[in-house]
């Protein structure tokens, strides 16, 4: 997709089939951030979630002397104000800062945005921009008729990982200039013609390496169905069907975890981030992993279109504004009481010891369902940026570090609300498709072209120019 600007520097970046427009980010480019976002004196920032917290302190940073004023804006009684305050914030009530603010961003969570975005409208001086970090709204007023209001530019910056990775990689780019988080931008209204340039700012402030373009929906359908496959869902399925199995096995507790939980988020996520998704493969016995590969691949590309299909219809959307209904008198449980989850810290506790060999199977089954979710997104003609960072770099660079650091059931458990739901919804049937397909057909033969598919897959190019473009920072969670 194109991408052009009067302020910044765009490149040409060579993917299957084509090419896309995109703009390197880095510190030596914040002296340009007041011409990007001429017109803006206040940012207002509703909400201080995840990425609410993170994206106000990389943009107060990034804006430092430049007279652009960053302030939060939240729901009365909000039990957030403490922290926002403490973090040296001015915090007023959110219709109030939207009333004054010329950028607002919508950081408040979805269910919250979708009940009261009329009220934000309604107080918006004119001209002002609003602000998405995600297109869950997008979707809501599609489903009800709704609409953005007229006269003013409608932008979305995307970080392709949670609020702490979009902080944490930001404060290492002070030693690494460009370190950082990869961003997607969409320009959904632009009624004056700078807000391309705007959004630019704002993904430069926030500290991503390069910022891509996408539309709207395109990035929240790929946003919705990743949380549900293989950035949280399939992930969880995978960790506990693989751990049963393992035990079936003969492996004790402890062996069992490190076999795949422990696998997923150490060494296969590691190797991931290094070379690719082919060197997962050169890390393990390559005809382990063809086979669990081949037996895994057809029915987690199965489940990935299903998720598409109901996200695209709003189903998706729907369930999680009545489950939101419904959790306002009755909260969710948490889902690590499985067996597996109490010898985490046996498992954190062996880690001096050095990483466990990839084991090949669960390897197999990982790369399986990263490249279906990979193959069904380029199936449904998503750029190539958004389809390796929402499939592959997301994972391995922002989600699987934390998970690493805590666990799978634990990440689950404290995600956004959205993503917590449809955990909860598609991991089982995950979970369920790996017991009941995939590790039954374990024994056949794989199907040769389901493998040389995989090595001839053009994600392989794709992903190794946009890797190229990130200076390679692992993550500091400590």
């Amino acid at each position: 997709m194109e991408l052009t600007s009067s302020v910044f520097d765009t490149e040409i970046m060579t993917v299957p089939g084509g090419h896309e427009t995109i703009v390197r980010g880095g510190r030596h480019l914040f002296d340009r951030l007041p011409r990007a976002l001429a017109g803006i004196e206040r940012i207002g920032v509703l909400g201080w979630g995840s990425q609410g917290r993170a994206q106000a302190r990389n943009l107060r940073d990034s804006l430092a002397g430049t007279g652009i004023a960053v302030e939060v804006g939240l729901r009365p009684g909000s039990s957030s104000e403490a922290d926002a305050r403490a973090h040296g914030f001015d915090v007023g009530d959110w219709l109030d800062v939207a009333g004054r603010s010329d950028l607002v961003l919508l950081l408040v969570a979805d269910a919250a945005l979708a009940a009261h975005h009329e009220e934000v409208f309604a107080a918006l001086e004119p001209g002002a921009v609003i602000g998405l970090s995600h297109g869950f709204l997008l979707g809501h007023l599609e489903a009800t008729g709704g609409r953005f209001p007229d006269g003013h530019a409608v932008v979305a910056v995307c970080p392709k990982g949670m609020g702490d990775s979009v902080r944490r990689l930001y404060e290492q780019g002070a030693d690494t200039d460009g370190a950082g988080i990869n961003a997607s931008i969409a320009v959904h209204a632009d009624p004056d013609g700078r807000a391309t340039d705007v959004a630019l700012g704002w993904s430069v402030a926030l500290g991503a390496p390069y910022t891509f373009a996408t539309t709207l929906r395109d990035e929240y359908l790929s946003d919705i169905v990743g949380e549900r496959a293989i950035l949280l869902g399939a992930v969880h399925g995978l960790v506990e069907t693989l751990y049963r199995q393992f035990r079936i096995d003969g492996d004790d507790p402890v062996t069992a975890y490190e076999r795949s939980c422990e696998n997923v988020t150490g060494p296969i996520a590691s190797a991931i981030s290094d070379g690719g998704l082919t060197a997962v493969r050169d890390r393990t016995d390559p005809a382990a992993f063809d086979r669990a590969y081949a037996a895994a691949y057809g029915p987690a590309r199965e489940l990935v279109r299903e998720i598409y299909d109901e996200v695209a219809a709003g189903t998706e959307l729907r369930s999680v504004l009545l489950a939101e209904q419904r959790l306002a008198a009755r909260p969710m449980s948490a889902i690590g009481g499985s067996e597996m989850w109490r010898h985490a810290d046996a498992v954190h506790a062996r880690r001096a010891a050095g990483a466990p060999p990839v084991d090949p199977l669960t390897a197999g089954f990982f790369v399986a369902t990263m490249t279906a979710q990979v193959d069904e997104f380029a199936a449904r003609g998503h750029a190539w940026s958004e389809i390796v960072n929402e499939s592959v770099i997301e994972a391995v660079d922002s989600l699987l570090p934390f998970m690493h650091a805590r666990d799978v059931a634990y990440m689950v458990d404290n995600c956004s609300r959205t993503a917590r739901l449809g955990t909860r919804r598609w991991g089982p049937r995950f979970q369920a498709a790996y017991e009941q397909v995939a590790l039954p057909a374990i024994g056949s033969t794989p199907d040769p072209s389901t493998v040389d598919a995989f090595l001839a897959d053009p994600v392989h190019e794709a992903l190794a120019a946009a890797a190229a473009l990130r200076p390679k920072v692992d993550i500091a969670l400590t």
